[in-house]
């Protein structure tokens, strides 16, 4: 199974300074842990020390975000398209 995953700018560091990486699991969890696998020590960015996907990251699965889907055990199949996106604030 091959999933596309974007990397946002602030994680590419960790990915070799690639913008999308290749990866599999059947549902969010699992290809938050094949990340891991590749990219050591990305999963602490995503995840709080519960292993929770953290509030400020928002994913998105074919475009549609995955809170209202089924949040990490979202299921995914062979062609699906990740986004990952950290929240921004500021402003004045």
């Amino acid at each position: 199974m091959s999933i596309k995953v974007r990397i946002p700018t602030p994680l590419q560091k960790m990915t070799q300074n690639k913008t999308e990486v290749e990866l599999s699991g059947s549902n969010i969890r699992e290809l938050i842990d094949d990340l891991e696998r590749n990219f050591p020590g990305i999963k602490e960015r995503i995840c709080d020390e519960k292993g929770k996907i953290r509030r400020f990251i928002n994913i998105y699965v074919n475009e549609e975000d995955i809170r209202f889907l089924k949040q990490d055990q979202t299921s995914l199949k062979d062609g699906d398209e990740i986004s990952i996106i950290p929240a921004i604030a500021g402003g004045s």
